[in-house]
Formats: C-alpha cells, sequence, structure tokens
C-alpha cells in the first residue's frame, strides 16, 4: 500500500493558533523565571493581537501564573511540559491526504543533556487539544533542526541531524530518507555547524530560515567582535552554493551573560504568524539594525522587535517557546 503523500506547510502559511510555553521549572532558570514570564507575556499579548494564541501551561502553578498575567488575551491550557521549548517538544503538523496530521518524533533531551518530566508527553497533548490524529515516528528529531519553504526544500544542519546522540549512527542518505517521509521533502539543503554554545548541537532555526519558497535569510557579522563570524559566513556561502536567494540581517554580536562565554543569541530566531513577525533583540543598537533589514522582506507583515534576554538565558528564544498550528 503507497503511503499518503504529505506536506509540511511553510510558517508563513496562515495559522489558526500559535502554541506558546509558560516557565514552572525555577531551576531551569537559575531559580528565576521571573524576568522571562514577564517577555514571554509581552510576546503573548503582541501575538494575540493577530492569532488566537494558546499557553502550555506544565502545572498548577504555572496554569495560575499565566492566566494571571495573560488570560485576558490568550487561552491557558495545562499540558504536560517539561518547560518552555514546544518548537522542540510540540507536533509538528502537516498535510495529509485526509487534513492535517501530528507528526510527533521522539525527544531525548537534546542528545540526553536536559531532560525534563513531562517533555515527551508534550507533542501528543497539544494534538489531543487540537483534534489532530498523530502519526509517531521512532527516530528522534526536533521541530527547531528543520526549517522548510513549503515547496519541497528543507535546511538543516550536520551538527544536529547526524549527531550520534541523537539516531546514533545516521547517515545523510538515512535522514534524508526519514525527512522525505515524514514531511514530502524532495531537496535537503545541509548546513555545517551552528552557533558557538548552542545546547541544542546547532539547530538551524538559528542560523538560517525560509522567508519565502527558494528565498532563505541568514545572518551577517556584526563588528569585529562578532563570536559566530566564520561560521555566519560559512553559512552564507554554503546558501548561495546551493542557488537559493539569499537576504542577510545583522546578528546580535557578542552576547555574554558577565562571564565572557558568548551565548547563542540569534535575530534569526523570530516567529512568523499572520499578518506579523515578532523578532528577539538583545541589544537596542545592534537590534534596531535587523529590524530595519527586516522589514522590506516580509511586505504585508509588521515586524516587531520585542526583548529577549532573560528568555534566552533559558536556552533559547521566541521560535524556539511557540509552535504553529495551521490553518
Amino acid at each position: 500500500m503507497t503511503e499518503a503523500v504529505v506536506s509540511l506547510p511553510p510558517e508563513w502559511a496562515p495559522q489558526s493558533a500559535l502554541w506558546c510555553g509558560w516557565p514552572r521549572l525555577a531551576e531551569e532558570w537559575g531559580g528565576n523565571y521571573d524576568g522571562a514570564r514577564a517577555e514571554i507575556a509581552a510576546l503573548i499579548r503582541a501575538a494575540a493581537g493577530f492569532v488566537t494564541v494558546k499557553v502550555a501551561a506544565g502545572s498548577e502553578e504555572a496554569a495560575r501564573s499565566a492566566s494571571e498575567a495573560v488570560g485576558d488575551v490568550a487561552q491557558v491550557v495545562q499540558v504536560p511540559t517539561g518547560d518552555i521549548w514546544l518548537r522542540d517538544t510540540g507536533p509538528i503538523i502537516t498535510r495529509g491526504a485526509n487534513g492535517f496530521q501530528a507528526e510527533t518524533f521522539r525527544f531525548n533531551g537534546w542528545g540526553g543533556k536536559y531532560l525534563m518530566p513531562g517533555d515527551t508527553e508534550t507533542a501528543p497533548a497539544i494534538a489531543g487539544v487540537e483534534g489532530i490524529d498523530v502519526r509517531a515516528h521512532e527516530t528522534v528529531l526536533e521541530g527547531g533542526a528543520i526549517d522548510v519553504d513549503g515547496e519541497g526544500r528543507l535546511l538543516t544542519t550536520r551538527q544536529c541531524l547526524l549527531n550520534p546522540n541523537r539516531n546514533g549512527a545516521w547517515t545523510e542518505a538515512d535522514a534524508e530518507a526519514a525527512l522525505a517521509r515524514a514531511f514530502g521533502v524532495n531537496e535537503v539543503i545541509w548546513l555545517g555547524d551552528g552557533l558557538l554554545n548552542d545546547h541544542t548541537d546547532g539547530h538551524v532555526d538559528n542560523i538560517a530560515r525560509f522567508i519565502a519558497p527558494g528565498h532563505v535569510l541568514c545572518q551577517h557579522p556584526t563588528g569585529l567582535k562578532d563570536p559566530n563570524a566564520d561560521v555566519l559566513l560559512a553559512i552564507e556561502d554554503r546558501l548561495r552554493t546551493a542557488g537559493l536567494m539569499v537576504s542577510t540581517i545583522s546578528s546580535p554580536g557578542p552576547v555574554d551573560f558577565g562571564d565572557g562565554q558568548p551565548v547563542p543569541a540569534s535575530h534569526m530566531n523570530f516567529t512568523i504568524t499572520n499578518g506579523a513577525v515578532f523578532v528577539p533583540t538583545y541589544d537596542e543598537r545592534f537590534g534596531l539594525v535587523a529590524l530595519a533589514e527586516l522589514r522590506p522582506l516580509f511586505p504585508g507583515r509588521k515586524v516587531i522587535g520585542l526583548p529577549a534576554l532573560n528568555i534566552l538565558r533559558g536556552g533559547g528564544s521566541f521560535h524556539c517557546m511557540t509552535r504553529e498550528i495551521p490553518a
């Protein structure tokens, strides 16, 4: 029997809802997630002007605090979550022969580094709330590791997908076959490494994103001290040699939390929804530059920058903590 053909809508396709995570594990935030909750609440309030927002609360306390903060503009739903990173723990919604279906994958804490109770239950729980049938896969995959353009192309990195801490001795051919089965893609564009000190092992949503069919966006280094200068230049070169249309915006430059060690801050970790793009900013100067560069690339959408430095302390940003539901 021939397997039904599936397709993964690009993020700019119409959405019926946008799910956002809500911090619940204080130990994952250095004992204080108040700053992160404030930034997330600002994102939810802004997004609620464009799309139905549903907040995934992984405990009774999280549900209460989320309801107090944003319950007037968003629907708070208590579902199992480790913490906020729904891009990686939530379902990936594809379109099949019989409508939408939720692709769920094994989640192993980004290669065994961060294992939090509830994370392996998040994807089917969200699919259940949405009333979408689940198609479970035995492979390990996080949503932030891939990006698609809706016309058969998929971006990913060797550092993540071919890392032995995910699927053992996976080859490029193994990965491409699995991606084709799950998402109906026919071209995989492989990048190399992600940003320095990225605990996800180089998720592509922090370095390169499709913004239209065949049109990809990445970052150029900001200043002579950009810790990712070589990586960013290599990414741009690879994308151009792949025959894609390539645009670039400024990186945030060096960002650290006072210890001199660069953290994986990225303007690429934006979230696209109906009528808007929400861009994380970490430094007012470089953020304003990136927003000015982004606005002409998203005609018909408002490009809105919001502070995200406290969210970054947890290990990610806007795209990492959201999951869209296609309409």
